[in-house]
């Protein structure tokens, strides 16, 4: 699940960003308001956490902003403003949920769950196969074994077993899992396929991860 962090204080955004990816998120961080609208535009995000009080564009003109595009992407506004009329424009600026600071970090994960609910499957438990990905303990699970995946491996299993069939290409995984500003190459892509490839075999698997050439990955169920 790819996150975009909009918050101008930049020791607070790097705790931000490290507490999510230590949660297995991928995240992109901006810190004002005009490169956050930017980002929020081309970009496909699952949930966007961002401060009101930003250079060049204020959170609030930027979620009003978002929404006029039609763009329904979760956000959660996170600031210091903590009255009851900024909760209330927020919200009704179509914000999906509000934060003041300080903030415990266990909440931010609690409402970030909330928001993105309606957007993951309705099982917190993927299946393919005979093959299992607990989203919630980050598991990948077959008949002889098990492995709790690391962040990237993770993020690319998810995406993989959310529609099996489907070809992803090495650049989709590339933006999605390292994020627009990241200087990985494409081989990187491979290099991951690779170890999810030897956690399928060791667990058992009845599905393979199959790659089309110049097109992407997919996965299929062994004959």
């Amino acid at each position: 699940m790819r996150l975009l962090v909009a918050e101008d204080e930049r020791s607070l955004s790097k705790a931000i960003v490290a507490i999510l990816e230590k949660n297995h998120y991928a995240v992109d961080a901006v810190y004002d308001g005009a490169e956050a609208l930017d980002y929020i535009t081309v970009g496909q995000y699952d949930a966007v956490i961002m401060d009101i009080m930003m250079p060049k564009m204020d959170g609030i003109a930027v979620l009003q902003a978002v929404r006029r595009q039609g763009n329904a992407v979760p956000i959660i506004l996170l600031t210091a403003k903590s009255e009851i009329d900024d909760k209330v424009l927020g919200l009704d600026s179509r914000a999906n949920d509000y934060i003041t600071k300080p903030f415990a970090v266990k909440e931010l994960l609690a409402r970030l769950r909330v928001v993105t609910r309606s957007t993951e499957a309705n099982d917190s438990v993927l299946r393919f196969g005979n093959v299992t990905l607990d989203r919630a303990s980050f598991e990948l699970t077959g008949p002889s074994g098990r492995f709790r995946l690391a962040n990237k491996e993770f993020q690319m299993m998810e995406m993989l077993m959310q529609r099996p069939s489907r070809l992803i290409s090495s650049e989709h995984f590339l933006e999605r899992v390292w994020g627009y500003d990241s200087d990985a190459e494409l081989n990187v892509v491979w290099v991951y396929i690779s170890y999810l490839r030897k956690k399928l075999a060791a667990i058992g698997a009845n599905i393979t991860l199959r790659a089309q050439r110049n097109a992407g990955y997919s996965l299929e169920e062994s004959v």
